[in-house]
């Protein structure tokens, strides 16, 4: 593993053992060891969006609703009505409109006494006994006046489904029971050695024995509403005192597809943190199968807003004024959207929304098979999900700048959101988002709080300390482990480069102070880029020299080569810059450039006045005197024998062998051509040349060398070198060295 990065990552621990923590903790809630009321509003949240988001908007025409809304009970008056209403209603559904199925959203749990049956009754035991016929006459009208027994009638031999209520709570004022119940779906026997966590009641309120007996099924149509007062789900069955009973939906669905019973399908795995969950994650109607939660409740699959199934006014009904072809053959439900009769809910879709249409749209998902299933694995696969996402980031932010961490996020987010809503809507599946997308959220602000409280601060140090010196692009580097750098002085194998303008004094003269200042600028601003760009530090400019160093403040093995390579550069970028110059009526410039390597101090030195980063020793001396010596030798860069030693693929031409002054040690100094890859025939038997006369000129055999060199001469006239070598030689034939005489040529000035 990269050594940078385990540095990186024994900096970031105090940081990475936060977002861990944090992962942990958003465990610890997937898990079920505690409850995180924010992250379940979020999920509620983000699932109303995604209803909303994919619901299809299209209008059901297989369910109809007949609506006791606003205008039936201004026509016909307030609810309850009278049975024979209902009764006949009831008939005219079936006989004139040939409905296939009618389902009541509505209870009758009492009995009706609107038509006064029971008052002449108790007229003919007490004041009226006495009157001739008038029992007989009383019982004659029973049939036409027994309201409850007319509506039982109008069911009888028809697919009715009533509904009913389940109290969850003992209200205070009412009465806990009232009417009786269907045959229950389920018993504990059904169950055996399973755990089925439906919903408890404590009471309902169900229809007339009359009713339910005449009736073909009944069903609850207890909607279960969440904290945030809203409908998402419905139980599928409910349980009081051990038995199960459907709701109103399965019940109509079930009648609708002609199933006998409904199977309870289990699933084998038990869910992570739910011990003892038996599993039911199905019922079945034949081929039909609904998905249920871990409370037997189904999602409801809204279709869209209010409206999504065809409404027809129950006082229309009644009266004959509603188009057969509306009714005919549908699944028809019974309830209401008036206001005052309290069955208005808040559902994902609409703030008001009809409690009727919530089960006609339960019916329409479990016929077409478009409930969503939410099976209780899914938390196993949320909490590997948070588990992986939470040691990636806690890895990957050390790496990442805010910048490139900030994309990383969002693109984590992005895929989070579309692997989601592919299985939401392709595999029609609902999983977790709350949990994940508020854990990235998350570690993203506690890591980005730490880089700008804590960290900042080390970068901000490292910024004012060596931005002047390094190239942004080191700086971050730097900033990877502020710690390992220190203006402290020490000793160091480091690379440094002088570069000076020839002749700049004369050049300046003819030049105003604003020329001057902007061909300055042309010709550092280029040249300073180069540095920067072979990772080189700025130590100084001195007037039009600069003075550069390489292994420092980032320690760098290359350090040699990556000097000789700027240097290289610095030559072939100034040549176009001498077009540039010519073209702005500015004189031609011409530099010398210095390179030596070797040890040396490298640290902030300088006076309690004034303080710089700064290179010190006899390494970056002979670096300024090689400088100064490029126009002696008629060459642009030298280098020194200690950094052609360190960079050993490049072709170079040696120049001499030299005593420069504050030193005695002889230095063997080169001019860089090329890479050995790059260079030609003509200058590789150039450089075999120049050594051999070079041996002989050090063995003082005049006599050889001399032809040699003029034979370099006359292929380079331009190359000052050779004719230096030759006028040495001249002299040394009127005027011999001394006898022990080793070939090195010492400069007596800088």
């Amino acid at each position: 593993m990269n050594k940078k990065y385990l540095l990186r990552l024994k900096q970031q621990l105090p940081i990475i053992a936060v977002t861990l923590l944090i992962t942990f903790a958003f465990l610890g809630h997937t898990a079920g060891a505690y409850q995180w009321q924010f992250i379940q509003r979020l999920e509620n949240f983000l699932y109303d969006a995604r209803v909303l988001l994919t619901m299809p908007g299209s209008v059901d025409n297989d369910i109809v609703i007949v609506d006791i809304d606003e205008k039936s009970i201004a026509e016909i008056g307030r609810w309850p009505w009278s049975r024979d209403r209902i009764a006949r209603m009831v008939n005219e559904l079936f006989d004139n409109y040939d409905i296939e199925l009618l389902g009541f959203d509505v209870v009758f749990p009492e009995a009706d006494q609107s038509s006064g049956l029971r008052i002449l009754e108790a007229l003919g035991k007490n004041e009226l006994a006495e009157v001739p016929g008038y029992r007989e006459k009383v019982q004659g009208l029973r049939e036409q006046l027994d309201y409850d027994q007319l509506l039982a009638k109008s069911f009888e031999g028809r697919p009715v489904i009533l509904g009913l209520y389940f109290r969850a709570s003992e209200d205070i004022g009412q009465s806990l029971i009232s009417g009786v119940l269907p045959p229950p779906t389920f018993t504990q026997k059904d169950f055996a050695g399973k755990n089925v966590f439906a919903r408890r009641a404590k009471g309902y309120n169900a229809n007339l024995a009359l009713l339910q007996e005449a009736a073909a099924g009944a069903g609850h149509f207890n909607p279960w509403i969440d904290d945030d007062g809203v409908v998402r789900r419905v139980p599928m069955i409910y349980e009081f005192q051990g038995k199960f009973y459907e709701s109103l939906s399965l019940a109509v669905a079930r009648a609708a597809f002609g199933a006998d019973k409904i199977e309870p399908v289990f699933a084998d795995d038990i869910p992570l943190g739910q011990s003892g969950y038996a599993g039911l994650e199905w019922l079945k109607l034949g081929f039909l199968k609904i998905p249920v939660d871990r409370h037997v409740q189904a999602l409801v699959p809204y279709r869209g807003f209010q409206g999504s199934f065809k409404y027809v006014s129950a006082v229309d009904v009644l009266r004959g004024l509603v188009q057969k072809e509306d009714l005919e053959g549908k699944i028809v439900l019974v309830g209401t959207t008036a206001p005052g009769l309290f069955d208005l809910r808040t559902t994902p879709v609409q703030k008001q929304y009809a409690g009727v249409e919530i089960h006609a749209n339960l019916i329409a998902g479990i016929l077409s098979q478009n409930i969503k299933l939410h099976p209780a694995f899914t938390q196993g696969a949320e909490f590997v999900q948070l588990f992986l996402t939470g040691i990636v980031l806690a890895l990957l932010f050390p790496l990442l700048s805010p910048v490139w961490a900030t994309l990383a996020i969002v693109l984590m987010l992005a895929l989070s959101i579309l692997f989601n809503l592919y299985f939401w809507q392709f595999q029609n599946m609902v999983l977790p988002l709350a949990s994940v997308i508020a854990m990235l959220l998350s570690l993203f602000l506690v890591n980005m709080s730490y880089g700008f409280f804590i960290e900042r601060r080390g970068k901000r140090q490292i910024a004012s300390t060596f931005g002047q010196y390094v190239p942004p692009e080191l700086v971050d580097e730097m900033n990877f482990d502020p710690k390992s750098y220190t203006l402290e002085a020490e000793n160091r194998d480091m690379t440094v480069l002088f570069s000076d303008v020839r002749g700049f004094t004369s050049l300046s003269e003819g030049l105003s102070p604003g020329e001057l200042s902007a061909l300055m600028n042309a010709y550092l601003t280029p040249m300073t880029s180069l540095i920067h760009e072979y990772r080189g530090t700025i130590d100084k400019y001195i007037g039009d020299a600069i003075m550069a160093f390489w292994g420092a403040p980032i320690h760098n093995p290359d350090h040699a080569r990556l000097a000789l390579q700027t240097g290289l550069a610095m030559l072939e970028r100034l040549n176009a810059l001498r077009v540039e110059f010519r073209e702005r009526g500015w004189p031609e410039l011409h530099i010398g450039i210095g390179i030596n390597t070797g040890m040396m101090s490298v640290g902030n030195m300088g006076s309690k006045f004034r303080m710089a980063y700064t290179v010190l020793g006899d390494a970056v001396n002979l670096g300024s005197r090689l400088e100064g010596l490029t126009k002696h030798y008629g060459v642009e860069i030298i280098v020194s024998e200690f950094t052609k030693n360190a960079v050993p693929d490049y072709l170079y031409r040696e120049l001499d062998v030299v005593r420069v002054k504050g030193k005695d040690k002889p230095i063997a100094i080169y001019e860089p051509l090329a890479p050995l890859s790059e260079a030609s025939l003509e200058e590789l038997e150039e450089i075999d040349l120049n050594r051999r006369a070079l041996d002989l000129y050090r063995d003082q055999d005049w006599e050889r060398a001399e032809p040699l060199f003029e034979e370099l001469r006359r292929r380079s006239p331009d190359r000052l070198l050779y004719t230096l070598y030759l006028q040495r030689m001249a002299t040394f034939r009127q005027s011999p060295p001394a006898e022990n005489w080793d070939g090195v040529y010492t400069y007596l000035e800088k």
